[in-house]
């Protein structure tokens, strides 16, 4: 077999009754499978998951403790498109009614915002985002 040789099955199937994250219950589900002699071209057949994704999940196994094998931790993600300073200048223009940035309109909109940070800030972003920023971020 050659991977998960120094974890038992039984250790696979205790933390498999403590885990609740969906990832960590799939990764614990195949290294059980896996330690039972289930092949990783079967595994990725049956669960739809590209063989090099099961042998990365394995490696995990033998290469840190359990519990961390289980979870990707925390990714920050891309980093944003405006500074902090820009994002606090935003907020301040959108405590404002548009009027009081020159702008030839009553209210904000999400596609006069993408404007805004357009024409101010040089980013352009998809409406979709705009919108977002302005539910999440400037709760608009």
């Amino acid at each position: 077999m050659g991977k998960l040789d120094d974890i038992s099955t039984g250790d696979l199937q205790a933390e498999l009754q403590r885990a609740d994250d969906p990832k960590g219950v799939l990764r614990l589900m195949l290294a059980i499978a896996y330690r039972d002699g289930v092949d990783v071209t079967t595994l990725s057949d049956r669960y739809d998951i590209p063989e090099s994704t099961i042998y990365y999940w394995l490696d995990r196994f033998e290469e840190r403790p359990l519990e961390e094998a289980l979870s990707d931790g925390s990714s920050p993600g891309r980093p944003p498109k405006l500074s902090a300073a820009q994002r606090a200048t935003l907020e301040r223009w959108l405590q404002q009614s548009p009027r009081e940035q020159d702008l030839d309109a009553k209210v904000w909109t999400p596609e006069l915002v993408r404007r805004l940070i357009a024409t101010e800030f040089g980013v352009d972003y998809s409406l979709g985002h705009v919108r977002r920023l302005l539910r999440e971020e400037y709760e608009i």
